[in-house]
């Protein structure tokens, strides 16, 4: 249908913890396409429901070509210590930072028939299915940074032409 505006940091929806879907309707078919049309451009991995200003509780992503969708994702396992990653996000325009993520990660969730959905894997999957998780409970990758990092990452968004 669309590809859709990225809110950025600072926009209240993407604090917002979002709503489960209760029914697949045409608006929610409209979300899947317009959350697939946006995650197509070069250089995205993931955009959620809320970063396109909707609060419900979906996903897309692209990794390697790979691209698909979950409704109703929860992260049901990681495995491994968390390990500094190198991480952006569309919604922090600019920004790159050490985010601590595991090294593997499984999302649960249905499709637009319902249908059980489960993608899991390591690397790069792992790191976005974490990612795009935390934007759907309100947070944004900053939150995770720790310490002097942290710091740095807020400077730069102040300083930021966007912010």
């Amino acid at each position: 249908m669309a590809v859709r505006e990225i809110r950025l940091y600072g926009d209240p929806v993407l604090r917002t913890v979002c709503a489960s879907v209760d029914e697949i309707d045409d608006g929610v078919r409209a979300l899947v396409t317009d959350l697939i049309d946006t995650v197509k451009l070069p250089g995205r991995a993931g955009v959620a429901a809320n970063q396109i200003g909707v609060a419900l509780r979906a996903f897309s992503y692209n990794i390697d070509g790979d691209v698909g969708y979950v409704i109703n994702p929860v992260l049901t396992e990681v495995r491994g210590e968390p390990q500094p990653t190198g991480e952006g996000c569309l919604s922090v325009p600019g920004l790159w930072h050490e985010t601590p993520r595991h090294p593997w990660a499984r999302v649960e969730g249905i499709d637009l028939d319902g249908n059980t959905v489960v993608i899991e894997g390591e690397g790069l999957l792992a790191q976005a299915l974490q990612h795009e998780t935390d934007h759907l409970a309100g947070k944004v990758y900053l939150s995770r940074l720790e310490g002097d990092t942290r710091k740095l990452a807020m400077r730069q968004v102040r300083e930021s032409d966007w912010f």
